[in-house]
């Protein structure tokens, strides 16, 4: 079955999470954004010559919005992991399905009492799961994971519309990591820069090449399998996220947590089946 590529997918997305939580303790999370766009805009790049597919394009004001947007995501996404268990961040930024809903339901799609129902139910998860940090001194690390949900789902809605605009997946994959790239490059210009040693220079390494690596599978699940069985299967990234917490840092959750995580999980598929939407691009 080809959506279990997914399954793959999820695993490189939490081996991902890993490499940035690591690679935090030598950088910041801007720096990390940077590598993690650099690299995966030389591979793209390779594969969008390899392929054929012209640079050039008609919609290249959506492209630097969605990229402007993906960018805010991205960064906010690898800031939560170094302040939040791995699978607290990892589940914040999945509420993008829920957010997603939301955005279709603003451009003029009739919300069914299904996806109202999804919606407050994952609320209610969010919820649950910010919950402990008011007494953790995490809060401020729970917004921005839910930020990185919010722009993630922004990011997701840009690119359905350039798809209906006749769009290839792999330019706008390519346009997302230029213009990280770039905006993550002029912050740079006004923050410290540290360089990477070999130990570090390897984490870097994998978190762009796990990210690219990770968007090929799940594009090719979301592509040539079942949407919704994908869409599903995507949340095992909080499994695997939550495993190597447990595993390299003694992070646990407790019952409570995982509950909101349940609930989360519950409404983002079915967000997902609702709207009908299939997001090709990941963080």
């Amino acid at each position: 079955m080809q959506s279990l590529w997914m399954i793959a997918a999820s695993f490189l997305f939490a081996c991902m999470g890993v490499c940035v939580k690591l690679a935090a303790q030598t950088h910041s999370a801007v720096e990390i954004t940077f590598y993690r766009s650099v690299i995966s805009l030389l591979l793209m790049f390779g594969l969008v010559r390899l392929h054929g597919v012209p640079l050039a394009t008609p919609h290249i004001r959506w492209q630097v919005t969605r990229g402007a947007v993906g960018f805010s995501g991205l960064f906010a996404y690898f800031y939560a992991i170094t302040l939040l268990p791995l699978a607290t961040a990892v589940t914040l930024n999945y509420t993008s399905a829920i957010f997603l809903a939301l955005y279709l339901g603003f451009a003029g799609m009739r919300l069914r009492k299904g996806m109202l129902g999804a919606l407050a139910l994952g609320l209610i998860g969010v919820v649950m799961l910010l919950r402990p940090t008011l007494h953790a001194d995490q809060l401020a690390g729970g917004l921005i994971g839910l930020g990185s949900g919010v722009m993630a789902g922004m990011a997701y809605f840009s690119v359905r519309e350039l798809g209906a605009l006749g769009e290839p997946e792999m330019r706008t994959v390519f346009y997302f990591s230029l213009v990280s790239t770039v905006a993550a490059g002029i912050w740079l210009l006004f923050s410290d820069l540290h360089l990477p040693d070999a130990q570090s220079g390897l984490l870097l390494l994998g978190v762009g090449a796990f990210a690219t690596a990770a968007q090929l599978a799940m594009t090719r699940a979301y592509t040539r399998g079942k949407t919704l069985m994908s869409a599903a299967l995507a949340y095992s990234t909080v499994i695997f996220s939550s495993l190597f917490g447990m595993l390299l840092w003694g992070e646990v959750l407790d019952a409570m947590a995982w509950l909101a995580i349940g609930l989360i999980i519950l409404s983002g598929i079915a967000a997902t089946h609702f709207s009908r939407a299939s997001p090709v691009e990941q963080d």
